[in-house]
């Protein structure tokens, strides 16, 4: 009898429809809520997409999965309360939780020490938290939706059990050594991240939207031109990138589509016809390997009068120096298009931040200045090695880009695209601390609304001491004048936006949250807390701020 291998995972709910996502152990047909779905086939693998459609706005659907008419979901004698599927309601409030970065590691000593106390440690696990504090709490404080901005797995820093599963089908002397190669090893990897209990009933209960960066690729991946010449040496590199697309569209990507645009998707159809897709799948890959085509990834979400647009910033980017584009042009149309309207709330969600500390922005423009040649080829080979030391890959290492996405924000909050929001927030991951940004705009921009960067990052991967020095010398009036100077040594131009850190930067593993209700909108952060030696941990606030008046 067909059994579950991960899922259900609820992704895409709307006001009247909703998907669920799930991997089984063998071809079968699921069903949801009376909706029925065959599984379809890649590389032995069976998958599904149940569309529920004829729900009511504003109403929460207890749910079961049943494969071949047998009950797989809710696993007996499980901790967690029933699996809900909660639509949208435009005129109720929304909770939307957010971050990014989370490691796959067991729940208990040495791995919920600190990494300063043993070199595995990474903590208590944000997510998993979370989902006990949603079970003993009250349902009305529950998430609607969940943003997962990147790092839902890491390829180059792999989980115990992938790390044993790769031991026993290869010999990891040769290249990538314990590292993923292949999709085999990437499904082995979600597996393993998702199929944690905690995790498990969390991403079937809150609806889940997920972006890729780049560990679940690679450290650096689509750093710059030269990065990218550099891995094409590499024999294995382009198997690895094939499975990482490939895993990334079939694991991630189609669950944050609504049902309207999977039943455009001439490649989910060709996927599910085929004996089995992978031949389908991989073709599709290594094509987008060489496209650079952000907007195929990006997308967008409305929850009433608030808008998500989530742009994929790692596929897209135009690497050639002198050119440098976070976006290509496609993407840069495709998300002024989507700007474009009435919004009580716009949410622009960004694996990377657009704002970083002070003296990080400045040493990211001076490093790609000097990349560049302004410090001629001596200072770019020195900047292209410090672009790799120091992930220096963020919107201000593309400081075209950097301006152009201020003009949007000032269009939208100038009301130049459709009425001013209450608020334009940029949420982002990726950075290993959390903090929230306000921005100035020179009143000639003629700015109206109140423009934030709200940061959240890691779920379960905190930094070490001597990474934390780091991040606190570019939040110090000394690292600021240090990196502004550098960066004016390589001829960057002051820029006349001006922003700072009105909470933070906090180090924990942790989860923020927005809360939206008409025209109000607020932010909490939560870090985890607990001792290491015990299975007792909870979520404590870190700050609570309003972000409209």
């Amino acid at each position: 009898m067909a059994q579950l291998v991960l899922g259900p995972l609820l992704r895409y709910v709307g006001e009247r429809e909703a998907v669920i996502w799930v991997e089984t152990d063998e071809a079968c047909e699921v069903e949801v809520l009376g909706h029925r779905e065959r599984t379809f086939r890649v590389h032995g693998h069976d998958y599904c997409l149940v569309v529920i459609d004829g729900l009511e706005p504003g109403r929460e659907y207890e749910y079961e999965v049943a494969l071949d008419g047998e009950r797989r979901w809710p696993e007996p004698d499980s901790e967690f309360p029933p699996s809900v599927i909660r639509t949208v309601n435009g005129d109720e409030p929304l909770r939307l939780s957010f971050g990014s970065c989370r490691v796959s590691l067991p729940a208990h000593p040495p791995y919920t020490l600190p990494k300063d106390v043993h070199s595995d440690g990474r903590e208590f696990d944000a997510l998993r938290t979370l989902a006990h504090e949603m079970r003993d709490g009250a349902r009305e404080r529950w998430p609607h939706a969940l943003l997962l901005l990147g790092d839902q797995v890491y390829a180059d820093e792999v989980s115990l059990e992938t790390r044993a599963f790769i031991r026993k089908r290869r010999d990891i002397s040769n290249p990538p050594g314990e590292e993923v190669a292949d999709f085999e090893e990437y499904a082995r990897l979600y597996q393993e991240s998702w199929a944690d209990p905690a995790i498990r009933w969390l991403y079937s209960t809150v609806s889940c939207s997920m972006v890729i960066d780049d560990h679940d690729v690679h450290d650096d991946w689509n750093i710059s031109a030269a990065w990218v010449d550099e891995m094409a040496e590499h024999e294995w590199w382009a198997v690895r990138e094939t499975a990482a697309i490939a895993s990334y569209w079939l694991y991630q990507y189609i669950g944050n589509l609504s049902p309207g645009r999977l039943r455009e998707s001439r490649l989910l159809e060709e996927v599910r016809s085929a004996e089995d897709g992978w031949r389908v799948l991989e073709r599709f890959a290594e094509k987008e390997r060489f496209r650079r085509d952000g907007e195929r990834w990006s997308y967008c979400r409305d929850f009433g009068g608030t808008r998500l647009i989530v742009i994929e910033s790692r596929c897209g980017r135009v690497l050639e120096e002198g050119r440098r584009s976070i976006l290509d042009e496609e993407e840069w149309d495709w998300l002024r298009d989507h700007l474009s309207g009435d919004y009580e709330h716009v949410l622009i969600g960004s694996s990377d931040p657009l704002l970083l500390a002070p003296g990080l922005h400045w040493v990211e423009h001076w490093g790609e200045a000097i990349a560049g040649g302004a410090w001629g080829p001596r200072g770019a080979r020195l900047g292209e090695r410090l672009r790799r030391t120091l992930d220096l890959d963020h919107w201000a290492a593309f400081g075209d880009s950097f301006e152009r996405m201020m003009g949007l924000l000032a269009d939208c909050g100038a009301g130049r695209l459709g009425a001013a929001p209450a608020a334009v927030t940029m949420l982002s991951g990726d950075v290993h601390h959390a903090y929230l940004a306000e921005v100035a705009f020179p009143r000639s921009a003629g700015v109206k609304s109140h423009v934030w960067q709200a940061v959240c990052s890691p779920f379960r991967n905190a930094l070490n001491r001597h990474e934390r020095f780091i991040v606190h010398a570019g939040n110090t009036r000394a690292g600021a004048l240090l990196g502004r100077g550098l960066a004016q040594l390589a001829g960057v131009a002051r820029e006349p936006v001006r922003w700072r850190l009105v909470e933070g930067p906090f180090y924990d593993n942790q989860v923020a949250t927005l809360e939206l209700e008409g025209p109000r909108a607020r932010v909490r952060l939560e870090r985890t807390v607990g001792e290491p030696e015990e299975d007792q941990r909870r979520l404590h606030t870190s700050f609570d701020r309003p972000l409209t008046g």
